[in-house]
């Protein structure tokens, strides 16, 4: 065991420097969208060092890509909502017009839109004038990279999660299913508070579509039910592990992380079944998330309590190591006065440049193998 400095993000040599340093090829998992289709770009060269799925080629990239996930899911006959692509501003109107509103505008690209300040990976427009403003607030004519979504109607009920890992043959070792109670932004946003349910057509679709892909790794995917045809939907896959993995845990204590370790490093999987009704929350995205249930779905403050009691898991909190909560709260109550001190125009740029400083001072840790 050791602490190591993370590598600059994109930084080749640094990663593999990483590795080499720790030895005997550690295991390496991706954490967003872009950090997964680096690995999958430069697999040739951390291959010698890191232990990690080989995908396909390609595969990484059309699964990231919003809109050739939607052609891959047509390919594979995978049910999927409907999707338009605007040939520019004056085409937004009649895609609108043809999906419906409430509408859902996605960044297709993930490496284009972390270019995008103001971009977002998901957004819900109300109205056109909506679906217009982010138009011209995130869209590069130059550069598209906006795609809009059918909105499928229903509750946090039809929302529906698959967390897996997939061997070197493609054969599912490790299969979870949950649905989403909260989210934040409502509707669009990550999970604050799930719960494991199983769902045998969930988990039956998954496979026959990663399998036929010839995937392999973890992967984090959400489905939603549509009432209007009894079809689960396909709505995103994160070829990578997924910011609620800690949700999904088997009787014998493995999530997709250990699953994949063992496999990886030539070990036996135990066999073991799904925790069903296991619930996990995000304490702080959670406060935020009920502030929007209770101004928009009427949340009482007295329910919304007792489901933060009745977790098994939180994100953050854990008894035997106290210090991630305390310091995550201690960022919770200062973001307010944070953000307005950014938003000020005679103290936002001072406090801009501070914090930028304090990001960018060298770690006294930064070199410190320490060996445990």
């Amino acid at each position: 065991m050791g602490h190591h400095e993370p590598p600059s993000p994109g930084a080749l040599p640094e990663l593999l420097e990483l590795g080499a340093r720790i030895g005997d090829r550690p295991v390496l998992f991706a954490t967003d969208d872009v950090a997964g289709l680096f690995v999958a770009r430069h697999a040739d060269a951390l291959r010698a060092v890191f232990r990690f799925p080989d995908q396909p080629e390609g595969l990484a990239e059309r699964l990231s890509d919003k809109f050739e996930l939607h052609r891959l899911c047509e390919e594979h006959g995978i049910p999927t909502p409907r999707v338009l692509v605007p040939r520019g501003r004056d085409d937004v109107a009649r895609c609108v017009a043809d999906l419906g509103l409430p509408v859902i505008i996605k960044s297709r690209d993930p490496v284009l839109m972390r270019e995008r300040p103001e971009a977002a990976s998901v957004a819900r427009a109300e109205d056109l004038a909506d679906v217009l403003d982010i138009y011209d607030r995130t869209e590069d004519p130059d550069q598209p990279n906006l795609m809009l979504q059918e909105y499928i109607p229903g509750t946090t009920d039809h929302n529906w999660m698959f967390n897996g890992y997939f061997d070197a043959q493609s054969e599912c070792r490790a299969a979870f299913t949950g649905q989403k109670v909260r989210q934040f932004p409502r509707g669009t946003g990550a999970t604050t508070l799930g719960v494991t349910r199983e769902n045998g057509v969930v988990t039956e679709m998954t496979k026959t579509l990663m399998t036929s892909l010839g995937y392999r790794g973890l992967v984090d995917m959400n489905y939603r039910f549509d009432e209007r045809d009894g079809q689960y939907k396909l709505l995103d896959v994160n070829a990578r592990l997924g910011s609620t993995f800690r949700l999904f845990v088997d009787e014998g204590g493995l999530d997709i992380v250990r699953v994949a370790y063992l496999d990886l490093t030539d070990q036996p999987i135990p066999d073991s079944a799904m925790c069903t009704d296991r619930r996990w929350l995000v304490e702080p995205f959670d406060v935020w998330a009920y502030r929007d249930y209770h101004r928009r779905e009427g949340l009482r403050f007295s329910r919304w309590m007792r489901s933060v009691v009745r977790v098994d898991e939180r994100a953050w909190f854990a008894w035997d190591d106290p210090l991630p909560f305390l310091a995550m709260a201690a960022l919770f109550a200062t973001q307010p006065a944070y953000q307005r001190a950014v938003a000020s125009k005679r103290a936002g740029p001072l406090v801009r440049r501070a914090v930028r400083r304090i990001w960018a001072r060298p770690s006294t840790t930064k070199r410190a193998d320490r060996a445990e």
